[in-house]
């Protein structure tokens, strides 16, 4: 069982049948044998992607006041890294023990890495909290698709899922805005203080149906060799991006442990053919992680530019990543459509193209003469072009997959998404410091420009999205 992103209800594949007997055929997902667990899981997921889109727009007014603007990548790799071995983790813990124990123990290690974030005071404890926020986030995301395919027929698993999709909205929309007003008014610390204690009632919402459920079918142990290789890829990634910022001679030894645990470990983890994009499904797999990396890689910049370059508030730099959020659902919307079937392919190469576009147009702001509200329409370009694909590849996935493949393909499909977030935010992390990014100060909006930092980011993660671009040309299987 893998986790897959929330804002992608297609993604989602439940290889655990629903043991629960069916309820009645007017019985619904809000209905009274279901509410509870419904609103709590929908409550979760919100609250996870308002700390997601709330740490966008709190986190270079706290890289500046930690003075650590060096280690801004990491803050948002070190989650992916972290969740990554987690995900791994979570899967084999729920089916072997349930849902209920890795669901709890990750919203606690999400909720202790957000106090760590929260009161840090120097920026490597920072990006320590946001690690063990990741292992409480993989943990959670994975537990919470077990929930779905245990405690809900089939009949009711896609309204189910569709709310992870819609519990995604708001928070898009209230995130940027909330999170900038209390950093402004009260201070960045409070936008991770504050959300431990609203992940508690939710959960004692969900309680009674969490005990309710049945404990995992598995009698074995767990598969340590595939916990083994998430781990050791989590490590070489990690490596990696200490020697990415540590450009001196003596960063070989890091880059080059990095590599050798990294490499390997990723070959066995992923489809045989797919770093060389071969026809069907390891070019999909490696589609999701392309496109997910790049845009994020990007997407991790605009506020920091905004703020240092034209001198917006952290309100203002967040909400310009609003519209993509409400895109990105527009997007998968669109790609569900049935008349469109028949295009998918062609929609995953029209939502890349979308992408690079909308990355190549974002540094364009740099210059004073450029109005600055054009990051916002080209995020939400990039957003719609990010609905399109991502959702698409999920459908791809599974009707390129036998069905007895379909859950280790699943977990591929979720590898290749964090290795692609760990691999391009670090990578971008690399080019911001190689560039001169690094030494900017609290004044950097006024005193200190380094818009070739930013440049550098953005010209590669576009780059890399017009590489997505031509693999989605390889996506129809010979055999098709």
């Amino acid at each position: 069982m893998t986790a897959v992103d929330p804002r992608d209800a297609d993604a989602a594949v439940t290889d655990t049948p629903a043991t629960s007997p069916a309820p009645p055929d007017d019985d619904t997902v809000l209905g009274r044998r279901y509410r509870a667990l419904t609103l709590g899981i929908v409550t979760v997921v919100s609250l996870i992607a308002f700390e997601a889109s709330a740490v966008n727009t709190a986190m270079p007014v706290a890289a500046r006041a930690l003075d650590g603007v060096e280690l801004y990548a990491y803050a948002f790799s070190a989650y992916f890294t972290a969740s990554l071995f987690a995900m791994a983790l979570s899967g084999e813990w729920c089916d072997r023990k349930g849902p209920s124990a890795p669901l709890f123990t990750g919203i606690a290690a999400f909720g202790a890495g957000l106090l760590v974030s929260g009161s840090a005071q120097r920026m490597w404890l920072f990006v320590g909290g946001r690690a063990v926020q990741g292992i409480g986030g993989g943990l959670v995301i994975v537990a919470l698709y077990v929930v779905v395919g245990r405690a809900y027929p089939r009949r009711l698993q896609p309204a189910v899922l569709a709310s992870f999709s819609a519990a995604w909205v708001l928070p898009v929309i209230v995130g940027p805005l909330a999170a900038g007003t209390v950093t402004e008014q009260v201070g960045w610390r409070w936008v991770f203080l504050a959300i431990p204690v609203l992940v508690l009632p939710p959960l004692v919402v969900m309680l009674p149906a969490l005990r309710a459920l049945p404990p995992g079918e598995r009698s074995a142990g767990m598969d340590r060799r595939r916990i083994l290789l998430a781990l050791a890829v989590a490590a070489g990634a990690g490596l990696l991006q200490y020697a990415g910022q540590d450009l001196t001679w003596l960063s070989l030894v890091p880059a080059a442990a990095g590599l050798a645990l990294l490499v390997p470990c990723v070959l066995r983890l992923l489809p045989e053919g797919t770093f060389r994009a071969a026809r069907g499904l390891p070019s999909v797999i490696l589609l999701r992680g392309v496109a997910a990396g790049a845009f994020l890689g990007a997407e991790s910049f605009v506020p920091l530019m905004l703020v240092t370059q034209r001198g917006l508030s952290a309100t203002a730099a967040g909400l310009s990543l609003t519209g993509g959020g409400l895109t990105w659902a527009l997007g998968s919307w669109t790609q569900s459509r049935p008349r469109l079937e028949p295009h998918r392919e062609r929609l995953m190469g029209l939502g890349m193209l979308l992408i690079a576009v909308s990355i190549a147009a974002v540094p364009l702001a740099l210059a004073d003469s450029v109005p600055v509200w054009s990051v916002a329409v080209a995020w939400v370009l990039g957003g719609y072009g990010m609905g399109l694909t991502i959702s698409s590849a999920s459908v791809l996935l599974l009707k390129l997959s036998r069905p007895e493949d379909a859950g280790s393909n699943s977990a591929s499909l979720q590898v290749s998404d964090a290795l692609g977030n760990i691999t391009l935010v670090g990578l971008s992390g690399v080019l911001f410091v190689a560039f001169g990014g690094g030494s900017i100060t609290e004044t950097g909006a006024t005193a200190s420009h380094h818009p070739a930092a930013f440049g550098a980011v953005y010209a590669a993660m576009a780059a890399m999205a017009l590489v997505g671009a031509w693999v989605t040309t390889r996506l129809r299987s010979d055999t098709r």
